[in-house]
């Protein structure tokens, strides 16, 4: 310290104008040296300090790290403010950065928020396509303020060199599909708290997405009208409360909020939810996310927060929350089973995948079925091409009578008949089954109901999910039909447009051998009726082989009211029991599929 001040009088003896220098270079030396320990020991300095310590499994959380764009490749100080677009790859010359590049900080999330917005997603590398498609549709609707976390190396990888914004989760996750309530899906739903706990005190808006989910309307504007809320989250609610595109009446939402959809703005109330939130989960691993939210936000719903917003206080009191609207963002059910939007004439937001049952698969397929998956061209051009029909159903089976087991069951077995030929002759001619629409008069659930839940608009019968009645192993498309006697529909390999081959009705079990002798260079076969189309193998062996497959194809009618256990079984071989009756099993022996 003497020789500071020896220094200093010296200076100031001889050249006042150093004398000036020097007393500016000892006041910045002072304020910054008084900034960094300020910075080093403020209870506030990380964002992150209140989250537990199982956080810190992933790299640090740092407000001064490199940011984390899809143009990562220069140190940070060398980097242009310029972004580089979505989709846009680095260059193939260029080498993967360091993991530690890939840190969530507020840097990353201020370069890639828009009007303070953020949209986040995240997952692990089996769910690679599903990010892909969310990503594709935020950009088709000209939406980029998005990044997505990756839970695994490979994940993080794959989509940088795809040019999609991520970010290392560091959360150590199994690349492979980890199944709706196993206990690793449990700790991917505690990632999701996590990361709203890390970004909330950057100061951004946060609209949390699961992946299994699309965008089909830029939601920002939609969530923008409501800038008094905390927190907006979608529902499990299918009894619609409104019929327009005004938040849901809360005071009617008795199902679930689900967490799949929600918006959270960095307000004091949503902090202290947001680290309560994971408090709980990190306290009692038993307890499911979603219910945990559920749970707390439960504890006081109302009053309204005013006459006409729909927000209503919930929490602790101070919270203002709203329900965003069932009809525009559609869960499963009420977009694929009561498809509320058509019947409101509105135009949804989103398609969340819930209301499901057959897994990943069948996630990826009802997506499909509503044609919002993004698949590579390769998918639909699949080896030996396809075999496309539609059922023959009556006016009877779809309409005259009830509404009930016996109805419901009698048009589902007709159907499968047909498309138990269609797998058949797919088989056959080692082609690619193009499932048809499948029409259903009773809804399913996974618990007791009437057939179709009371107070919603569940039109019997419905267009309902392949996973209504099949477990679904991998998707297929949509199909055309001919009518005999019109041009070009008649019995022959000749094409009426490369690799294209109809049939008329009842074509006779000659006709179609001759037929298939010349298939080779046909690429897709349809057929207009497929009730005796298909009438068996001459290979014994391939024909066990065919039914032992085909028999495990279907899925399972739930449930029954009044009884246990109140599934059915459907049965691809039901026409070969005589007196077949849709009954639940009787005993526990019973309880079995009929393979």
């Amino acid at each position: 310290m003497r020789g500071w001040r020896n220094a200093v009088q010296e200076t100031a003896a001889s050249k006042p104008l150093f004398l000036t220098i020097y007393a500016t270079v000892i006041l910045g030396t002072v304020v910054s040296s008084f900034y960094v320990f300020s910075a080093i020991y403020s209870p506030t300095a990380s964002p992150t300090r209140s989250i537990s310590s199982s956080w810190l499994l992933a790299p640090p959380l740092s407000q001064n790290g490199v940011s984390l764009s899809s143009n990562i490749s220069q140190p940070s100080q060398h980097r242009s403010n310029k972004l580089r677009p979505i989709w846009e790859a680095p260059s193939r010359t260029s080498k993967m950065p360091r993991l530690k590049s890939f840190r969530l900080t507020k840097e990353l999330v201020a370069q890639r928020a828009k009007d303070n917005v953020i949209i986040v997603t995240f997952g692990n590398f089996a769910f690679m396509d599903f990010i892909l498609t969310w990503v594709k549709h935020l950009t088709d609707l000209g939406v980029s303020n998005l990044l997505v976390g990756a839970m695994d190396a490979k994940l993080l990888n794959a989509l940088y060199w795809k040019g999609i914004p991520v970010f290392d989760m560091g959360s150590h996750i199994s690349t492979d599909d980890v199944g709706w309530g196993s206990p690793i899906f449990h700790k991917m739903g505690r990632q999701k708290v996590l990361l709203i706990n890390a970004i909330l005190p950057f100061g951004f808006e946060l609209l949390m997405c699961d992946t299994d989910m699309v965008w089909l309307k830029n939601p920002l504007p939609y969530l923008a009208r409501y800038p008094d809320a905390d927190i907006l989250t979608s529902s499990d609610q299918v009894v619609p409360t409104v019929v327009d595109d005004r938040l849901a009446d809360w005071k009617q939402v008795g199902a679930a909020y689900n967490i799949g959809i929600f918006h959270w703005r960095p307000t004091p109330p949503a902090k202290k939810l947001a680290k309560e939130w994971i408090d709980m989960l990190l306290a009692d691993d038993r307890i499911w996310d979603q219910n945990g939210f559920n749970e707390l936000v439960r504890r006081q719903t109302g009053p309204a927060f005013d006459d006409e917003s729909g927000i209503f206080y919930s929490y602790d009191g101070n919270l203002k929350l709203g329900i965003l609207p069932e009809s525009i963002f559609c869960s499963g059910h009420t977009y694929f089973v009561q498809a509320l939007h058509q019947q409101f004439r509105l135009q949804p937001y989103a398609l969340h995948t819930t209301f499901q049952y057959a897994g990943t698969e069948g996630k990826r397929h009802r997506l499909r079925e509503a044609m919002v998956f993004f698949d590579p061209p390769e998918y639909y051009d699949a080896p030996g091409g396809f075999l496309s029909f539609r059922p023959s159903i009556s006016k009877s089976l779809l309409l005259d009578g009830e509404h009930n087991l016996e109805s419901h069951f009698s048009l589902i077995n007709y159907q499968m008949r047909q498309i138990r030929s269609a797998l058949g002759l797919a088989s056959v001619l080692n082609r690619t089954l193009v499932m048809p629409p499948l029409w259903c008069r009773l809804d399913r659930l996974w618990f007791p109901h009437p057939g179709a839940l009371l107070g919603s608009m569940t039109r019997q019968p419905f267009l309902c999910p392949l996973d209504h009645v099949f477990e679904v192993r991998e998707s297929w498309l949509d199909v055309q039909l001919c009518q005999e006697g019109t041009e070009d529909c008649h019995a022959s390999s000749n094409t009426s447009r490369p690799g294209l081959l109809r049939f008329p009705k009842r074509s006779s079990e000659e006709t179609l051998k001759k037929v298939f002798s010349s298939f080779k260079d046909v690429k897709v076969i349809q057929f207009s009726s497929m009730q005796d189309a298909f009438l068996g193998f001459t290979d014994k062996t391939r024909e066990e082989k065919f039914r032992k497959r085909v028999k495990q194809y279907v899925g399972i009618w739930c449930c029954v009211e009044n009884h246990i256990p109140g599934h059915i079984y459907y049965d691809m071989y039901w026409d070969e029991k005589p007196g077949w009756k849709p009954v639940p099993p009787k005993t526990p022996e019973d309880d079995h599929p009929p393979f």
